[in-house]
């Protein structure tokens, strides 16, 4: 036997290391709610930490070693050693970060642990026993979550991550009005106008949650070129028009996906183009494990998560042409699949 040997996981390690996440999310879970990495922008001891957060100092040394074995902390090798942020920290995790990511990861992680707590009574039942507070179910619930969680997923995410699609969509720098569909906050309907300043448009979501992008719409001076529009998908006008639509995580939530779509080509001119960001479950299981945990909640609800190419065929029955396809793309908890589809020419 040698070495190597006596290395080599067991087959049950995957297993085991999902009881361990649970341990790991918790130690960030009370980071964040403690605020410690706004006290750790400079390297200080776990003495001095315990010190300002009133905390047991020797339990506090272990709780900071976590954080270090997650990459959220560097570690000098000075006797006491000094923590201070690691640069993920420090981008995402400190709440006075313009990126500040953390009351949205903590959205998170309650409402997939409380479907987890769940998911035998909607196995065996085919619905929940009980919904988790504050988990964006409600028009309500939708709205607070785009003027806080939401808001930083797009900010440190999603704008990123259009920017990036826009780049390669030779249409868009001929566009001139533009449709954000589902837009929330309205935080991607903005930074794609100031990247291609031709361009005008809406942000269509809820009544109620249309008045959060006007809101930032207005901070960011651009009210002179964006507005928005209040409504449901299914049953409400969109506009009409459009050289571009970006519908991000809303066509989950339809309940006619070949009747949206529809809507949707009609509302683009001819030549137009939809940027389509939603999830589907891979083929390959090692790549559907990153999309099915979270997804798995939408699939129990009968909402729309289709399997590998399924948008793709529902975008050609609606008459979109010329589809390209990128099967997996980064955007905040799990990759999605992004579709950038057109409307032929007369």
């Amino acid at each position: 036997m040698n070495g190597s040997d006596l290395a080599t996981p067991h087959p049950l390690q995957p297993y085991w290391d999902l009881t361990l996440a649970g341990v790991r999310a918790d130690a960030l879970r009370i980071a964040l709610e403690w605020k410690l990495f706004n006290l750790l922008q400079v390297p200080v001891t776990a003495q001095t930490i315990a010190r300002q957060l009133q905390l047991d100092p020797v339990n506090t040394g272990y709780w900071l070693e976590a954080l270090w074995s997650m990459a959220l902390l560097v570690r000098d090798q000075q006797q006491p050693p000094r923590y201070h942020n690691a640069a993920v920290a420090h981008d995402y995790l400190r709440a006075e970060a313009p990126d500040y990511c953390g009351d949205a990861w903590t959205f998170r992680l309650r409402g997939l642990r409380h479907f987890g707590g769940q998911l035998g009574d909607q196995v065996r039942a085919g619905q929940p026993s009980g919904q988790a507070p504050n988990v964006a179910t409600t028009i309500e619930n939708w709205t607070a979550a785009a003027r806080l969680q939401l808001a930083q997923e797009q900010r440190a995410v999603t704008v990123e991550v259009a920017l990036r699609l826009m780049a390669g969509i030779p249409e868009f720098v001929h566009a001139r009005r533009f449709l954000d569909l589902g837009g929330g906050p309205g935080l991607v309907a903005i930074a794609l106008a100031r990247d291609n300043p031709m361009l005008s448009g809406e942000v269509f979501d809820f009544p109620q949650t249309v008045s959060v992008a006007a809101e930032n719409i207005h901070k960011a001076g651009l009210q002179q070129r964006l507005g928005v529009r209040g409504g449901d998908l299914a049953n409400d006008d969109i506009g009409e028009g459009y050289d571009l639509i970006w519908c991000s995580s809303v066509l989950h939530f339809v309940p006619d996906l070949a009747a949206s779509l529809k809507k949707i080509h009609a509302a683009l001119r001819p030549g137009g183009v939809l940027v389509s960001a939603h999830a589907e479950v891979p083929l390959d299981p090692e790549l559907a494990r990153r999309v099915m945990p979270y997804y798995l909640s939408m699939q129990m609800l009968g909402r729309q998560v289709t399997h590998a190419g399924g948008l793709a065929d529902a975008l050609t029955q609606a008459g979109f042409v010329d589809i390209d396809h990128y099967p997996e793309v980064a955007f905040a908890v799990a990759p999605v699949a992004v579709q950038v589809a057109r409307r032929s020419h007369p």
